[in-house]
């Protein structure tokens, strides 16, 4: 397709590279997978709706360590290294409040009581709203979130203290990253449709990108609204949104593409820039999860378990982008994706089946 935001092509499926199931594990009928997040290479984060959190051994798929649920979802985990330690620090948002727990205790099976310490960052009072997602900056200072209510926030690691912005979406944000090398800047999503690009320390939006109006532009006529459900930086500030209404939008002007590595970082971070991006639609069903392995290689996820990875190719004038799926797969047991990490060679997608059970399916590139 080719629209104003300059050419992007869709090619067909190539059999260049291929992902191989390694694993599938299943948990407790009560317990459905709603957070992943991959520690040091060899260990997984598994969080639940019932507020369990588990770390997988990925060698032996075992169950290593364990937080008992305080009945509230996990929706969003954060591993953080810490020296000594082969265990990762979790940070895990549940309901209102984010915990922090050690996992390298010699409790195999600790309770919320034993969270090392926890951070308030929604008031009581204000019933309706919780924690949809958070984000660590790259050095390792802040987290950000994002609520149910579209509020957007700055938990302050040092001190505990959280900032409530007064910049925000007008409804739920569900997904919120920190920009490379820019450590007071946030990209944040929200069911408005709206990529918000937010200078934390100034509290002041510095660009932003309304998707409802491209929602249509290739002729289609989708019934689901374009509701950003999924979202991901690369290392090099491309920045990957996936729609409700099953397209793909790619903003590349914020950073260094490939085939300009070269490039002197920018004075202002341009990756909501229309003139640098492009929207393809690439699924008949929501987008619910996105992710880089590298800033030339996505793997996307529908709601119900299509994952397809794609080779993306950037033209010398930063303008058009060709977008190679080249790898394939239908869930066969999930019914509901709700979480997708990726590293360099592997990929992890999470949900539960028709049972309710939860499962969790591990991908090696082969």
């Amino acid at each position: 397709m080719s629209s104003d935001l300059g050419q992007t092509t869709l090619v067909a499926p190539h059999p260049e590279a291929s992902f191989v199931l390694l694993h599938s594990l299943t948990t407790p009928s009560t317990w459905q997978i709603t957070a992943l997040a991959f520690g040091h290479a060899g260990h997984l984060y598994a969080g639940s709706d019932n507020g369990d959190l588990r770390v997988y051994d990925l060698s032996s798929f075992k169950v290593l360590r364990a937080v008992k649920g305080n009945g509230s979802m996990v929706s969003s985990i954060v591993c953080v290294k810490r020296p000594g330690s082969e265990f990762r620090d979790a940070w895990i948002a549940s309901g209102k409040q984010i915990f922090r727990f050690l996992m390298d205790t010699p409790k195999l099976i600790q309770t919320y009581d034993d969270a090392l310490d926890f951070v308030d960052v929604i008031p009581a009072d204000e019933n309706e709203d919780e924690i949809e997602d958070l984000a660590l900056n790259w050095e390792k200072t802040h987290l950000a979130y994002g609520t149910d209510s579209g509020s957007v926030g700055v938990v302050d690691l040092s001190t505990r203290a959280v900032t409530k912005l007064k910049t925000k979406h007008d409804v739920m944000c569900g997904s919120v990253e920190w920009i490379p090398e820019r450590p007071r800047e946030l990209v944040t999503g929200g069911c408005d449709a709206t990529l918000l690009h937010t200078d934390v320390v100034k509290d002041e939006v510095l660009s932003k990108q309304n998707l409802a109006a491209l929602s249509t532009q290739d002729g289609k006529v989708s019934m689901s609204p374009p509701f950003i459900m999924s979202l991901s930086v690369a290392p090099n500030g491309i920045v990957a949104a996936g729609t409700a209404d099953g397209k793909l939008w790619l903003g590349f002007g914020g950073g260094k593409t490939p085939s300009a590595s070269k490039s002197r970082k920018k004075t202002k971070w341009g990756g909501l820039d229309l003139e640098q991006a492009s929207v393809v639609s690439i699924a008949e069903a929501p987008i619910v999860a996105v992710a880089f392995h590298s800033p030339s290689r996505l793997t996307v996820s529908t709601l119900k378990g299509a994952l397809t990875h794609f080779n993306l190719f950037y033209s010398s004038d930063g303008g058009n982008v060709i977008y190679q799926a080249i790898w394939h797969h239908q869930c066969e047991t999930m019914i509901k994706v709700n979480a997708l990490v990726v590293d360099e060679k592997r990929l992890v997608v999470g949900g539960f089946d028709e049972t309710g059970k939860g499962v969790i399916d591990i991908w090696k590139l082969g």
